[in-house]
């Protein structure tokens, strides 16, 4: 593991998501930005990587191949073929890492025949080292490959594996959900502006009280039900919300939202 901190990684993409990445992994230690390599093909991005990474950026793919050992592939995913056209004869014997979503494994190991590739589903809040991400491991990557990737990851949130067989319902869960959630936060704060507070403060407390439940629920040994039963009073305040919420359709729209989801990631990666 320590051997492949001290290797060069070599970013093709430096937007929003691997400039999250590259963060998270300087500041808590794990790679040292000297063994950072970047490379964009918008020259602006590249130019704002340079300073605000204070990482080393190149020109061209074929430097960046010729430098590094390990190579993260950070693009939109529409232009797979395009970087996979530039790389594929540039690998010698590089580990390979995507975050790009809809791309499968078989996509890289068909244009690049026994490369070592680590697929990873990671989400926004990594940009506030709050991730959850899913790392997948190809048909020709070692364990210690994976490995490398968990522990990266890891440093922006939380990392779990998963089989590439359920990357659509991690997409639909924890790639999408961020969605979702500001999306009931919001709903809880709006009731609290029509019930007479104003949004901002309704806002704080929606949001901040989501934080904290999600922490309990990874800081407590209790179950989501045992956690319910701890906030609700028989004959209280809490129970009369539980109720609404029970009689609610809520749990068919939760589970048709992300049913949904995962056959649109579905189609992206068919």
């Amino acid at each position: 593991m320590s051997m492949m901190t001290e290797q060069k990684i070599g970013f093709i993409g430096l937007g929003r998501m691997a400039s999250a990445i590259i963060g998270g992994i300087i500041s808590s230690g794990f790679m040292k930005k000297e063994n950072i390599i970047g490379f964009d093909i918008n020259k602006d991005t590249l130019k704002c990587a340079s300073k605000n990474l204070d990482i080393e950026t190149v020109a061209d793919i074929e430097e960046l191949m010729a430098r590094t050992s390990i190579v993260l592939i950070a693009t939109k995913p529409f232009v797979i073929k395009n970087v996979l056209d530039e790389i594929k004869d540039k690998v010698r014997n590089h580990l390979v890492i995507s975050i790009l979503a809809g791309v499968a494994l078989k996509v890289y190991e068909n244009a690049m025949p026994n490369t070592r590739v680590v697929r990873v589903m990671p989400n926004t809040p990594a940009l506030i080292s709050e991730g959850m991400s899913a790392v997948c491991k190809g048909a020709f990557a070692h364990d210690y490959d994976a490995e490398f990737v968990y522990e990266m990851f890891s440093k922006l949130g939380k990392a779990i594996y998963i089989d590439e067989k359920d990357i659509d319902i991690v997409t639909a869960i924890s790639g999408s959900g961020p969605a979702f959630y500001y999306y009931i936060i919001e709903k809880i704060a709006d009731a609290g502006k029509k019930l007479g507070l104003d949004y901002e403060t309704s806002l704080k407390l929606s949001a901040q009280t989501a934080l904290g439940s999600a922490k309990m629920m990874f800081e407590t040994p209790d179950s989501p039900e045992e956690l319910i039963r701890a906030v609700t009073t028989p004959g209280g305040c809490t129970e009369v919300g539980n109720n609404v919420l029970g009689n609610s359709d809520i749990e068919a729209v939760l589970f048709k939202t992300i049913n949904e989801t995962m056959k649109k990631a579905k189609k992206l990666g068919g």
